[in-house]
């Protein structure tokens, strides 16, 4: 991975805790700075209640950053507590998020019950 493109995943993961933060008033969500020594150690945006992966590029691949979310919320031991989540954005696209259905379902169970129709 060149430079360049690490400074622009760094800079897309800032912004998604900018935008994080704005949507959750109070909360702080930021970059997680751990991921130089080790995948496993932090997501890439710390947000409580979420593992989050961020990718961006030309085509990232959103399955490999999904499995990624994943496979490093089970190896921190926070598979209980955070839902999986990569939010994507292709090269001047509008960005999106993709979670697991049982997360998804889970969320909108939740809404739900609150009654937020």
């Amino acid at each position: 991975m060149s430079a360049m493109q690490r400074r622009k995943g760094a800079a897309w993961e800032r912004e998604v805790a900018t935008m994080l933060r704005d949507a959750m008033p109070g909360c702080d969500a930021k970059r997680g700075l751990g991921q130089a020594r080790s995948a496993h150690e932090v997501a890439d945006v710390d947000v409580p209640g979420f593992w989050v992966e961020c990718k961006r590029g030309a085509q990232p691949n959103v399955r490999a950053a999904l499995r990624q979310a994943k496979e490093a919320r089970e190896a921190s031991g926070r598979a209980l507590t955070h839902h999986a989540v990569a939010i994507v954005r292709d090269d001047r696209q509008d960005a999106f998020v993709a979670m697991p259905l049982g997360d998804f379902l889970e969320l909108v169970r939740e809404w739900w019950e609150r009654g937020q129709r």
